[in-house]
């Protein structure tokens, strides 16, 4: 989630600064944004980290004085996003572990056959494990494998079919699939777009949202009142989407590395 701020600009600033709201100090990373408005934009992770971005130009103290401002709506994110990894234990890659895939809550089943070939399925509403030995991090390594194997081929599909929304694109950008940790996905000043492998685990909306943001990115580089116009045409409820996601994320990237 993101907030847009107005503030002036006289000199650089530091890489770091932290403010106190009520018993807590809150601590966030500044980056440059080149502009022509004036605007700061925060964004709360689902990791608890605070990020701002401000004209290059802006001085310490009216980048302090802007996030100060949004202390409450920076805290109370914060609050929900340790409140959802609170509810959220460490993956084993048990047998009974519940894994999402496309919004939905699969159980996983691991099976140990020294003499079998290792893969993973979905099978009857499960997720399917073959091992040769138990051994979690092989497990992990299995599952992460197959995830992104999936997500090549829902996101293709996906693709295709939010090109048929985004009319201001001529021809088909290309995809790649990587792990990112802050990211669902990404648009390069050459019109590549990146999508994170553990967005397969969201609901297709989610998806489907994720890569809409992306091709408006080929429109507008910035995230500009044009492209947040862009957004609303193409996904009039992208905002409802948007929070869900955010809401899932500690829940898709726990036991992901």
């Amino acid at each position: 989630m993101s907030v847009r701020i107005a503030i002036s600009r006289p000199r650089k600033y530091s890489p770091t600064l932290c403010f106190h709201y009520g018993d807590e100090r809150i601590c966030f990373e500044i980056s440059a944004r080149r502009s022509v408005k004036s605007k700061v934009l925060i964004k709360v992770h689902p990791d608890c980290r605070v990020q701002v971005a401000a004209p290059e130009n802006s001085s310490d103290e009216d980048v302090l004085g802007a996030v100060k401002k949004r202390g409450r709506w920076i805290w109370q994110q914060l609050r929900d996003f340790r409140a959802q990894q609170q509810h959220i234990t460490e993956r084993q890659y048990i047998s009974g572990e519940s894994h999402f895939y496309l919004g939905k809550q699969y159980m996983l089943k691991v099976l140990v056959e020294p003499q079998e070939k290792q893969r993973v399925k979905m099978l009857r509403g499960r997720l399917e494990i073959t091992v040769r030995e138990r051994n979690p991090e092989r497990i992990r390594v299995l599952l992460n494998e197959w995830y992104r194997d999936r997500a090549k081929e829902v996101f293709a599909r996906r693709l295709e079919e939010m090109l048929g929304q985004a009319l201001w694109v001529s021809e088909r950008p290309p995809l790649r699939v990587q792990t990112m940790q802050t990211q669902w996905g990404s648009c390069s000043p050459q019109g590549r777009i990146t999508l994170n492998p553990h967005l397969v685990k969201a609901p297709r909306e989610s998806i489907d949202y994720v890569i809409l943001h992306e091709l408006c990115h080929l429109a507008e580089h910035n995230h500009s009142e044009q492209f947040y116009r862009l957004m609303k045409q193409v996904m009039p409820h992208w905002e409802k989407v948007k929070t869900h996601l955010d809401g899932m994320a500690a829940a898709l990237l726990n036991g992901s590395h």
